[in-house]
């Protein structure tokens, strides 16, 4: 038999996007799979039939595409090759405090762990090759790095150490758990304790530490908003705009000219509002809702970012890096120029603005029936506050009724809306947990003055509620043009955290009354109803909440378990989320009826842009947390021997995580602190309990601390055990106690100890809660 050749299944959408086309990503792949052995570009080429040089410097470009979004791997040969047929796992390297770390692959599946002499030869960051040498004596994956593909820190900013003859930087960043050694004529005159930045000369290997030399003293170490600028450089967070993308700032109009107009709807008239709270800079959505026969019409107007920023462009390419904006206590670093975020593309109160609509029919049950996308031009009526709205709804007598006389039917709307949208939530099965954010104010010397929590009306849910019907209608929308996306998915827990979960809730006679298999978020709910009213409630929804996975964006579908969506994205906040920026762009290809496959991000595409986008959430969360920690941990400094009530967050087989109350502040009780005992760490149950006295410490416990001990370094607080309020309930050995942290395993030990580090234990200080629905990222 003849073998046939292969052909370009995707040659037309490859010519209908370039002049002179090449082949596509997809028959690519499929050549490496059928040869059946790694190739050279030259070889690639040849078989390709490509000979001139302008076709064979786009398939370089492609080659080198196709390795950037792990699709193959490029080896030591200069060979191109599918990493499956490798053997190997190429991932990123995640460190760990205690100096261990992982490998995250690339494609998925459980980490690979890296003792802290693998991680001596790398940062946190890297990306790798690692092959898998056996389990270790937990039974992970225990991996071998083969090889090192990219390194990620060319600089690193950290505290400047002196010790016998010696200098060595600390990095800010705590996953990175090597020292940089700098010689005296890399000095630069920096002192003792003060912040700097430095150069990597020679990286780390095996046998050898990392060396580097100081380029620049960035201050003193407790400096006014020092945390964030090193928290911004530890994290890697861009924070300076190029001068490319400043000229194509400059291209851009400060006005609305009447090209931007055309083919655009005109809401001018409309009486769309946004809802923010006080200290709002930047607004990308409106909305406005009316009454109808059997229903609700409603609008929710999303600035039109995608006009703007163009795929390829250099507003492009930042805001990518970027993902998100990442919002520091009184600093923003945006994803978008200010020109853009706070101006253009802010959708400010009595300026002409282009938007997308989404423009949807409710029913009276909260059934989306219908819904229309198209763009528009608009101009906000108003900048409300939730506040204001609250007040408005709830209070008869509030002076903003007559401020904002001409939208109290609307906002009467909006909240008659909302209330069926509640009663729908609540039927759907979503989950909603409430817990407590907080806000810290400052003094005049940008130090915390105390910290406060956060109330959450229902002018803040009734918004929320308007983005997620919004976002489900744009999911349903391209998922019926089968137009490549990012769906935002939140998977339901895995089998291990279920098996969990059932052991600690019989401790409580509460069956899960579902299989393991396929759990929804309603069954979540009806646990949570049960429990209802009882002294456990807390304890048992703050377990649930921990049981479930961190929600991600991928092309693939997989549902959002926390608000029982069968489809769900984000469409809502392009002005801060890159992901939203391509769900905008995907609804615009559909405007133009082109085929699925001219879009400019294809599947294949998407897997990369999720996995960026996902990772890119998670820096920024790091970030923010990493600076709040330090000034909470700053705070506690100054209160040394003071004595707070305090509540149980976590037990870790260290010890006991608690908030002192009316601080929000969080430290650490070692278990050596907790009396005369060998308390052991319940795995199943998540509890400490005392081997001769029966004592159970479990989450939500009241106990009295100390502050005993603060180490900024580490972010850390550590707290003497005083006394428990609620000691009568130790004697029972009958109580099962139950918390759940992340994967921590701070017991195990640096390699090396530092001079004023313990990298026993990752400072929790600065995690607040969100009193938002599950997952939802609104």
């Amino acid at each position: 038999m003849v073998e046939q050749p292969l052909q370009d299944q995707h040659a037309s959408r490859e010519a209908d996007k370039y002049e002179n086309p090449i082949p596509s990503r997809e028959f690519i792949l499929e050549l490496l799979e059928k040869t059946q052995k790694p190739l050279r570009i030259k070889q690639i080429a040849d078989t390709l039939a490509i000979e001139d040089d302008e076709r064979f410097e786009a398939l370089n470009r492609r080659l080198k595409a196709m390795v950037r979004d792990n699709q193959i791997m490029r080896n030591r040969r200069g060979c191109f090759a599918l990493i499956h047929k490798m053997d190997l796992i190429k991932g990123k390297v995640l460190g760990h405090p205690a100096g261990f770390g992982f490998v995250v692959p690339d494609e998925g599946g459980d980490d690979l762990f890296l003792s802290d002499t693998e991680m001596h030869k790398v940062f946190h960051g890297d990306k790798v090759l690692a092959s898998v040498i056996g389990l270790d004596k937990r039974g992970r994956r225990e991996g071998l790095i083969v090889e090192v593909l990219e390194h990620t820190h060319e600089q690193i900013m950290g505290r400047l150490h002196f010790e016998d003859g010696l200098a060595w930087v600390q990095p800010n960043n705590n996953r990175i758990a090597q020292d940089i050694f700098v010689p005296n004529d890399g000095l630069l005159s920096a002192q003792e304790g003060q912040i700097v930045l430095v150069e990597i000369l020679h990286r780390p290997s095996k046998r050898t530490s990392a060396i580097g030399k100081i380029i620049e003293v960035v201050g003193d170490y407790m400096a006014p908003g020092m945390e964030i600028d090193t928290a911004i450089h530890a994290f890697g967070i861009p924070n300076e705009w190029s001068p490319e993308l400043l000229a194509e700032l400059d291209a851009i109009p400060n006005e609305l000219t009447e090209a931007d107009l055309e083919d655009r709807k005109d809401l001018r008239s409309l009486n769309l509002v946004t809802i923010d709270g006080e200290d709002s800079k930047d607004f990308d959505d409106a909305v406005y809702a009316k009454r109808r026969k059997n229903g609700w019409r409603l609008v929710v107007a999303i600035a039109d970012v995608s006009h703007y920023v163009k795929v390829g462009s250099a507003l492009d390419k930042e805001a990518f890096e970027r993902g998100t904006s990442v919002y520091f206590p009184q600093r923003v670093i945006p994803m978008l120029p200010e020109k853009l975020s706070n101006e253009l593309c802010s959708l400010n109160p009595k300026v002409d603005r282009l938007c997308m609509v989404c423009d949807m029919y409710i029913d009276d049950t909260g059934k989306l029936e219908r819904t229309q996308f198209y763009q528009a031009v608009m101009n906000s009526k108003a900048r409300l506050t939730y506040n204001q709205v609250h007040d408005i709804l709830h209070n008869p007598d509030s002076p903003h009724r007559e401020t904002f006389a001409e939208f109290l039917d609307d906002l009467d709307a909006l909240n008659g809306l909302f209330q069926v949208l509640k009663q729908a939530r609540e039927e759907r099965g979503a989950l909603e947990f409430e817990t407590t954010e907080t806000r810290i104010v400052f003094d005049g010397e940008r130090k915390i003055e105390k910290i406060i929590p956060v109330v959450r009306n229902e002018a803040h849910k009734i918004i929320e509620e308007c983005m997620l019907m919004a976002n489900v209608a744009t999911a349903r929308f391209l998922k019926w043009h089968k137009v490549p996306m990012l769906y935002r998915v939140h998977e339901a827990p895995g089998e291990e955290k279920l098996a969990s979960l059932r052991t600690f809730l019989g401790d409580f006679g509460v069956q899960m009354d579902f299989s393991e298999e396929a759990p929804t978020a309603h069954d979540f709910a009806a646990i949570a109803q049960k429990v209802q009213g009882q002294p456990y409630e807390h304890l048992v929804q703050t377990v649930l909440l921990r049981s479930m996975k961190q929600a991600v964006y991928q092309p693939e579908n997989k549902g959002h378990f926390g608000l029982n969506y069968e489809y769900y994205t984000h469409f809502t906040s392009p002005i801060r989320r890159y992901p939203d920026l391509l769900i905008h762009r995907a609804i615009r290809h559909v405007w133009t009826k082109k085929p699925v496959e001219a879009f400019e991000h294809s599947e294949a595409a998407m897997v990369g842009l999720g996995q960026h986008c996902s990772d890119m959430e998670r820096r920024a969360d790091e970030a923010t947390r990493d600076a709040v920690t330090f000034l909470k941990c700053e705070y506690l400094s100054h209160r040394l021997g003071e004595e707070y009530e305090a509540v149980v967050t976590a037990a870790t087989n260290f010890g006991l995580f608690v908030e002192l109350a009316d601080l929000y502040v969080e430290g650490l009780v070692h278990i050596t602190e907790l009396g005369e005992d060998y308390f052991h760490y319940d795995n199943a149950r998540h509890c400490l309990k005392g081997e001769r006295t029966g004592q159970v410490f479990r989450l939500g416990d009241k106990i009295r601390v100390q502050v005993a001990q603060v180490n900024l370094d580490d972010r850390k607080v550590d707290l003497k055990f005083i006394s428990a309020a609620n000691a009568e309930d130790f004697e029972s050995n009958d109580e099962a106690d139950a918390s759940e942290v992340d994967s921590n395993e701070g017991n195990e030990k640096p390699k090396r100890p530092r001079k004023g580090r313990n990298r026993n234990y990752r400072g929790k200080g600065g995690r607040s809660r969100s009193k938002k629905s599950v997952g939802s990222g609104e």
